[in-house]
């Protein structure tokens, strides 16, 4: 008889994993993802990307606002009688009574090298916190967040080239290639779960769209590390002329001035420590993006303006 799985799981990141348990042959008996949204303006309802996969490999799914008191829920589980349940960044927290739901537990992804980095956004602030790798840790859930034993943990490389988007999108293939054989191990009773040494924790909280706003002040790394670890969104920005501008790309420069100094004809601005970027793709509020080439043919910010936030 088949083992029985339950998937947790919400955005893109989780799909490949998904798709993974679902092609190698694992009964994925029900799927939990994020309610539908609405667009900004409500005119649209959009799915969750797990949503999406699930009625295209024709998983039945549920979508309930909140696990947490939730009696439903839980006895929906509970009747399932599942082996173990597999949770990939799914955005709620599973309430202590569900963890005792399946035979070999909840284990979970996450994307980061733990105890670093333990919550919302790991691959946001390694990036910005320049950390030279980062990776996936497969651990069984417990009820402290990002806490619980780890039984494997696979690495990346990073360097000031690396955006949040395209680490997520290794992390993702990475995980989806990894859980098999530990999914396989946990139910067989072969894994191994080690404690986590709690005092190397590090947190990575939530990203707020004002984080973006860049510091001229900041050195030329520091500031190549927001615009790559908040990429695409909310994405690194400044004001001129009140009108933001976001920086979709750019590299370290050679020249210096005044923080916050256009220096170039081709958009490289001073920074702090005698330092500067390059700007390689930036976006005008409410335009397309661009590269710097096609940007500066009809931008106002010339050589010798001065940025605001500095």
């Amino acid at each position: 008889m088949s083992k029985k799985i339950i998937f947790m799981g919400t955005p893109l990141f989780a799909v490949p994993t998904l798709e993974a348990l679902y092609q190698n042959g694992f009964l994925i008996n029900t799927v939990y993802t994020q309610p539908p949204q609405k667009s900004h303006r409500g005119q649209k309802i959009n799915k969750s990307p797990v949503q999406s996969i699930s009625e295209t490999l024709n998983i039945s799914y549920r979508s309930p606002q909140r696990l947490k008191n939730n009696v439903e829920e839980y006895k929906f589980l509970k009747k399932i009688d599942a082996d173990l349940a597999v949770v990939v960044a799914y955005g709620q927290i599973i309430p202590k009574e569900f963890l005792s739901l399946t035979k070999k537990g909840f284990i979970n992804i996450h994307a980061s090298i733990l105890p670093k980095w333990r919550g919302a956004a790991p691959i946001q602030r390694a990036i910005m916190n320049l950390d030279s790798e980062t990776g996936i840790s497969i651990m069984k859930i417990n009820e402290e967040l990002d806490s619980g034993p780890i039984s494997n943990i696979y690495k990346l490389k990073l360097d000031q080239r690396s955006n949040a988007k395209e680490v997520s999108e290794k992390l993702a293939l990475l995980a989806a290639d990894k859980i098999l054989a530990v999914v396989n191990n946990t139910l067989d009773g072969k894994s191994k779960f080690v404690d986590q040494d709690n005092s190397k924790a590090t947190y990575a909280k939530k990203i707020t769209k004002d984080e973006g706003e860049i510091d001229w002040k900041s050195n030329a790394l520091k500031i190549i590390g927001k615009i790559n670890g908040l990429y695409p969104s909310p994405g690194a920005f400044f004001n001129f002329n009140s009108q933001r501008y976001k920086i979709l790309k750019a590299e370290i420069g050679n020249g210096n001035g005044k923080n916050g100094e256009v220096i170039s004809d081709t958009l490289e601005i001073a920074c702090g420590n005698e330092q500067s970027i390059k700007i390689l793709e930036i976006q005008r509020e409410g335009k397309k993006v661009q590269k710097i080439e096609e940007f500066i043919i009809g931008s106002q910010i010339r050589k010798g303006s001065i940025l605001s936030n500095v």
